[in-house]
């Protein structure tokens, strides 16, 4: 808080000659709560009894000084918050590490020792719902025929085996849904499960980003379901 003293020649240095500013440069002095006081002091000391000071004007000094102080209170309370927030976000991010969560995507890292277990959105009622399934490469290696289906979500599974039969390497794999409704083929939102390799932690209040692994980044309220 730096203070700016008015150069004229008059001979009553008022208070009110000083002005508050929020940068100080090579050329302002520092005023702090009790210099202000002080000299306001002393110009009651020191004024004109024959042209006092004037009440308006005290008081207008006076609601200076509390609005200065009142924006300093505030912005050291706000640091508090936000160094608070930051410490709350790096310990919530360090527990989601290592942990699988479902979001919305059509990538997933598949261990083809396992069945995979993924969802998708059905708008409508459809008499035919299938999930394609496509290697790292692009090249489709099985379909998922999941028949009629009503409204709503509705849950598949993959077994990690081609279209003949053959059990596929572990990797990234693709999924696309889609289901014939409204008289045409309609492609599906997909819900997949991914595990948190890394956290970049928000800044400045901006929200957490997960790093999943081979699927990319997302925010944390991009996040559907967090599993273990």
């Amino acid at each position: 808080m730096s203070v700016v003293r008015n150069t004229g020649t008059n001979t009553d240095n008022s208070v009110s000659q000083y002005q508050f500013s929020e940068t100080a440069d090579a050329a302002t002095k520092e005023l702090g709560e009790t210099q202000f006081l002080e000299l306001l002091v002393a110009q009651l000391n020191n004024q004109n009894p024959l042209d006092p000071q004037d009440n308006t004007e005290f008081i207008a000094q006076l609601a200076q000084l509390s609005t200065v102080e009142g924006i300093n209170k505030l912005n050291t309370s706000l640091e508090s918050i936000l160094s608070d927030y930051q410490t709350s976000q790096a310990l919530r991010g360090a527990t989601l590490v290592g942990r699988s969560v479902i979001v919305e995507g059509s990538k997933a890292v598949v261990d083809t020792a396992k069945t995979f277990n993924g969802s998708l959105v059905l708008p409508a009622s459809s008499s035919k719902v299938f999930v394609d399934v496509y290697d790292a490469s692009g090249t489709p290696v099985d379909r998922i025929e999941l028949g009629e289906q009503a409204a709503g979500t509705v849950n598949f599974m993959w077994d990690g085996q081609d279209s003949s039969g053959n059990t596929l390497s572990p990797g990234t794999y693709t999924f696309k849904a889609q289901a014939t409704y409204d008289g045409e083929s309609q492609d599906l939102t997909t819900f997949l499960p991914a595990t948190v390799d890394t956290v970049t932690l928000g800044q400045n209040g901006s929200e957490m980003v997960l790093n999943l692994a081979g699927v990319g980044s997302v925010t944390l309220s991009q996040v559907q379901v967090i599993g273990q």
